[in-house]
């Protein structure tokens, strides 16, 4: 039976963004199935929401999960992809397996759950919107294994947004944040404690320890601002192909159209300056 509310799925939903965003979505008389990995949410989560354990990973489990739903709720209106981790240093020091376990949370899972709500959504309408990254379009030394990720997730998102355009009431969306003051820098942190270091990347591994590269330090945003702009793109009439978070993501995204000459130097020199800077404040 139909709740009457509008009603959005959320992958990611324990901590940071997902949390956030989780919240956001509940205040404006959403009915918000939060989903993660993990079932530790934070107390006033699944007093707003109804909590479910998803990993993103696992196709029967995200069938079972859309499935359900829709059996209990009536309809989806949202799907919210924001389940993801980065792997952190030089792409020739991260394994295989690392990179292959990412791009199984950042892409094939959005691609999961697109399967899994279009059938639903084509009946009635609906918005996917996937929480992407700057460095989907800009990839930053010393992240380029989860910067491939979020550029396969928008090339992905691209495409269905231009699949399903004019036949159905269905749109497609990406935000884009920069750095967001979540665990995220933590997490991938701890991915470099047993990585085998080539010496030649030293600087790089400064930059990731002890810069911005990670963290943005005070070019960070909040994880609710991010969570805003989540629900504009699922309330905007029309929404937007694209939504950077805040002016500093916007900045980020055009240095994509520099020559590689210009943005190298860039990228590079940030890294050097706010390790420096890290270590000075």
């Amino acid at each position: 039976m139909s709740t009457g509310a509008s009603v959005v799925l959320l992958t990611g939903a324990a901590s940071g963004i997902g949390a956030a965003t989780a919240r956001a979505f509940a205040d404006d008389g959403w009915t918000v199935y939060a989903t993660d990995v993990r079932t530790e949410f934070p107390a006033d989560i699944p007093e707003r929401c109804r909590c479910l354990e998803l990993d993103v990973t696992d196709s029967e489990q995200v069938e079972a999960v859309v499935d359900h739903i829709i059996e209990e709720a009536g309809r989806l209106d949202c799907l919210v992809n924001n389940a993801g981790y980065g792997v952190a240093g030089p792409v020739e020091d991260v394994s295989s397996d690392d990179v292959r376990e990412q791009f199984d949370v950042l892409v094939h899972g959005p691609h999961r759950l697109a399967q899994a709500v279009l059938p639903e959504m084509r009946e009635h309408g609906g918005r996917i919107i996937t929480v992407s990254s700057v460095l989907g379009h800009t990839a930053s030394p010393g992240l380029g294994a989860y910067s491939a990720g979020k550029a396969a997730v928008e090339s992905l998102s691209d495409a269905v947004r231009i699949e399903v355009a004019g036949a159905d009431d269905i749109h497609i969306s990406l935000v884009e944040p920069a750095w967001v003051e979540t665990g995220f820098a933590d997490g991938a942190l701890e991915s470099l404690r047993d990585a085998d270091r080539t010496p030649t990347y030293d600087r790089t591994y400064d930059a990731l320890e002890d810069g911005w590269v990670l963290t943005g330090g005070p070019l960070a945003t909040t994880p609710e601002a991010v969570a805003a702009t989540v629900l504009a793109a699922a309330t905007d009439d029309p929404p937007k192909a694209r939504y950077p978070v805040g002016a500093f993501a916007t900045f980020v995204r055009w240095t994509h159209w520099l020559p590689a000459r210009l943005q190298d130097p860039i990228h590079r020199g940030f890294g050097r300056a706010s390790a420096l800077l890290g270590r000075w404040l």
